[in-house]
């Protein structure tokens, strides 16, 4: 058994520093952000490159929520997010219900549909996304934005609810409604709390794509309510890039979502495995 164990040591060594390596690629750029943001500017346009600061301070910070008012962006992020999660949430969980326990006709070809639209580049949709904001007068607002992100995003939350929901037997509902309970009762009460980690899951990509996203914010929004992404491309001009403030804004904008991870992580990874497997 010992002389297996120290066979095998090598090659555990190997794999170690593989994943050793790996994890220094992945985390590299979030440290560089960060150690950018910390560093006064005498250093960030300095020739010799320092991978701490020699003096660390919140300059960039205090200069972000001070004289750029970055709060305002970020309520407008969170805003849109939010409100694309939970109508994007609503309006898949009802149509992944639907065609997981009927059958009508136009089932598949609806579901194929909802495929093929996340095979095209969201740009195309820019220019009648437009066109109809305008007429509905709705433009330059984040209903606007909202509406534009549903788009894209509740096909694919179909999709993702649509395989969970077909690995939930729906003897659990008939079982319901023999004791007394309707289909929405049975659908409220059983399935929906069964459902839990594919809902967050969902909710989590949702959200994400929503906060990080760059083509509809710049196109939907003004200056009166810009989201994060287009806020922090005003940092870069034609003179130049103000570093600082744009990794300040960087780590800012990321810090939300590493805390919904932190707090759903559990249930994101079985709802992300959910369905995978069979039998």
């Amino acid at each position: 058994m010992r002389r297996n164990r120290l066979r095998h040591l090598p090659l555990q060594i190997l794999l170690m520093l593989a994943l050793a390596a790996i994890m220094v690629f992945l985390l590299f750029p979030f440290y560089w952000t960060l150690v950018t943001s910390l560093k006064p500017e005498r250093e960030l346009y300095a020739s010799r490159v320092t991978y701490w600061p020699n003096a660390p301070t919140l300059a960039s910070y205090r200069k972000l929520f001070v004289e750029f008012r970055f709060v305002k962006p970020m309520l407008n992020s969170l805003l849109v997010a939010a409100g694309t999660t939970v109508i994007s949430l609503t309006v898949s969980l009802l149509a992944a219900y639907a065609f997981s326990r009927y059958r009508f006709r136009g089932r598949r070809f609806f579901m194929t549909m909802f495929l093929t639209n996340n095979m095209f580049p969201t740009v195309l949709l820019l220019i009648p996304l437009y066109a109809i904001m305008r007429k509905l007068g709705i433009l330059y607002t984040p209903t606007a934005l909202i509406l534009a992100y549903t788009t894209f995003t509740i096909p694919f939350s179909i999709w993702l609810l649509h395989g969970y929901l077909n690995d939930l037997p729906s003897s659990l509902e008939e079982a319901a409604m023999v004791d007394g309970a309707n289909r929405a009762q049975a659908f409220v009460r059983i399935i929906l709390p069964m459902m839990a980690p594919c809902i967050v899951a969902t909710g989590a990509y949702v959200f994400m794509t929503s906060w990080n996203e760059y083509t509809f914010a710049v196109m939907f929004t003004n200056e009166a309510n810009r989201t994060i992404p287009v806020a922090l491309k005003n940092f870069i001009g034609q003179l130049g890039v103000e570093w600082g403030m744009l990794t300040a804004g960087g780590i800012i904008t990321i810090i939300p979502v590493c805390i919904m991870f932190f707090f759903a992580q559990r249930r994101l990874v079985e709802g992300l495995t959910a369905g995978a497997v069979k039998g």
